[in-house]
């Protein structure tokens, strides 16, 4: 399966803006945006002054590594988004919160998108009972994400339990962290989804 295996604080220089990729790092002063403030490469300090399509273009790059999405699947979740009633961009959105990856790091159970994505294909949760290890797994309201009973032991998620989760639990989702379980109450509403994104000019790109 292919994946982005550079460096992943090059992608947040790149897109001029904190995409929270490396967890705890991110909050701190080694965050590399903090320290060089200008995208990587040999003309990254020089002044860049983007067309429409260049706006349109940087927020899709900017919404897939966000989520960690390559770019044909995410094509297929716009297609979906699109296709469904309602506004195209919100929808786009909320199909990504609720893959099971997204929907772990929100309840706190790892501290970034990749490491929930690592812990999903390791197999370490389960979906109303049944072990899922697809990161692109779509949640959906009254499903319960539970730590298997083997994998309660591993330190990883004992420092988590301690720590009082390390993600950003948010409102949609019911916490129980002393049972190491969720559920995803409803679908977040765009207010509630704190990504810096403006998806209108996502939806505008994929309408060319």
């Amino acid at each position: 399966m292919a994946r982005y295996r550079d460096a992943v604080c090059r992608l947040c220089r790149r897109e001029r803006n904190k995409l929270y990729l490396k967890g705890d790092r991110c909050y701190t002063d080694k965050c590399s945006l903090t320290r060089k403030g200008y995208p990587p490469g040999e003309h990254g300090q020089s002044r860049q002054k983007f067309s429409e399509y260049g706006q349109q273009l940087r927020e899709k790059q900017k919404a897939r590594r966000i989520y960690g999405i390559l770019e044909r699947q995410f094509r297929r979740y716009f297609r979906e988004a699109d296709r469904r009633k309602g506004v195209t961009g919100e929808i786009l959105l909320q199909m990504l919160e609720s893959r099971i990856d997204n929907v772990v790091y929100r309840m706190g159970f790892a501290r970034s998108r990749a490491e929930a994505r690592q812990m999903v294909n390791h197999g370490h949760f389960r979906v109303n009972g049944r072990r899922v290890d697809i990161p692109s797994y779509l949640t959906r309201p009254g499903d319960e994400i539970a730590l298997r009973e083997k994998s309660r032991n591993l330190s990883v998620f004992k420092e988590l339990r301690e720590s009082a989760g390390a993600g950003s639990v948010v409102d949609w989702i019911e916490v129980d962290l002393e049972k190491m379980q969720g559920r995803v109450i409803r679908m977040p509403q765009r207010e509630e989804i704190d990504v810096p994104l403006e998806e209108h000019l996502i939806v505008e790109l994929y309408s060319r």
